[in-house]
């Protein structure tokens, strides 16, 4: 099967890969997208990757998917899983897979959207991602350099900027 036929995704964790991490963000208002994030979306939507956010944490997720709508961007899915076993449980009860390093998300996307996922990409910036990832069993998977000092367990490239991510991408088609 050619890699233009199949059902592949592009996972995208939120806060530093989306969106600039500022701590836990609540309020629109203080969302600044990462710099070749629209490119990155518009590029693998026109290679026919879904576009699934991946994130521990919730909020804003509406906004956000319209924001982007704006950039002619559309998101497939957001899965959140807000849960943290250091403190008091949230109003958001979710599966302890899907807090990351848990690939809970990633197979809930696969088994929703039929996803090959050796065919996927993730893009993280924390070995949590990593760990998702590798356990998803993600084609490919990148951690944006930035967050982490120490290498992280399991299979990854590390990239500076998302326009490396988006120059792989159109590499392979």
């Amino acid at each position: 099967m050619s890699e233009a036929t199949r059902n592949r995704a592009l996972f995208l964790d939120r806060d530093g890969v989306i969106n600039e991490e500022i701590g836990y963000l609540v309020h629109a208002k203080d969302v600044r997208f990462m710099p070749g994030l629209f490119s990155l979306c518009r590029t693998a939507q026109s290679l026919g990757y879904k576009l699934v956010v991946v994130t521990n944490q919730a909020g804003i997720a509406q906004w956000m998917r319209e924001r982007l709508a704006r950039e002619g961007i559309t998101l497939d899915a957001v899965y959140h899983c807000p849960d943290h076993p250091d403190f008091p449980p949230s109003t958001f009860k979710c599966d302890p897979d899907w807090r990351k390093p848990g690939p809970g998300m990633l197979l809930a996307a696969a088994r929703e959207f039929a996803l090959d996922m050796a065919a996927s990409v993730y893009v993280g910036d924390r070995c949590t991602d990593v760990g998702a990832g590798n356990a998803a069993k993600v084609g490919k998977m990148f951690l944006l350099s930035g967050v982490e000092t120490a290498e992280c367990a399991g299979e990854y490239e590390t990239v500076v900027q998302l326009e490396e991510v988006e120059r792989w991408l159109t590499a392979r088609g």
